[in-house]
C-alpha cells in the first residue's frame, strides 16, 4: 500500500552500496525484504556480507508481509529537516514473519500519545521518487 508523504524533500535520504542495494531495489517495488543466510537460514537486517551466525558469505532474499508490532519507539520533538512536522515517531518493529528480524523505521498516522508496545503494526510505503520508496509502518487496520 502506497503512502501519502510524511517527511519533506530535505530529509536525508538513504544511500544504497552494493550489499543493500537489492533491497531498496525491493522497495522500490514495494516489496519489503530481508536478507536471509543459505547456509544456515539466519536472517538479518541491515543487510550484511557475512552472517553473523555462521560466517556464511552465501545469502538470498526473502519477502516479507510487513506485518509486526512496535517493540520499543521515542516521539522526537525537535526537526531534523526544515518543514519538518513535529512530534514524529522513530519506532523498531518487531516483524512477525522476518526470522526475530527487527525493523528502525517511522510509525505514521497515529497520535503519540496512543502508542504502546505490543501495538500491531502494518507497512506502508513513503513514495520519495520515482526509484526510491521507504517503508514506513501505521497501526494495522486488523
Amino acid at each position: 500500500m502506497t503512502s501519502e508523504r510524511f517527511f519533506p524533500d530535505g530529509m536525508p535520504q538513504p544511500l544504497a552500496d552494493a550489499i543493500t542495494l537489492p533491497f531498496w531495489q525491493a522497495a522500490s517495488e514495494h516489496r519489503l525484504v530481508v536478507q536471509r543466510c543459505t547456509g544456515c537460514g539466519h536472517t538479518r537486517l541491515p543487510p550484511a556480507p557475512i552472517c553473523p551466525s555462521c560466517r556464511s558469505g552465501h545469502s538470498d532474499w526473502k519477502e516479507i508481509s510487513g506485518r509486526g508490532e512496535v517493540y520499543t519507539y521515542t516521539v522526537v520533538h525537535r526537526p531534523i529537516a526544515a518543514g519538518q512536522q513535529l512530534p514524529f515517531v522513530i519506532a523498531i518493529i518487531a516483524l512477525e514473519d522476518a526470522g526475530g528480524v527487527r525493523m528502525i523505521s517511522n510509525l505514521v498516522g497515529v497520535d503519540p500519545k496512543h502508542l504502546s508496545i505490543g501495538l500491531p503494526v502494518e507497512l506502508v510505503w513513503e513514495d520519495m521518487s520515482g526509484e526510491l520508496s521507504i517503508p514506513r509502518f501505521r497501526p494495522a487496520s486488523r
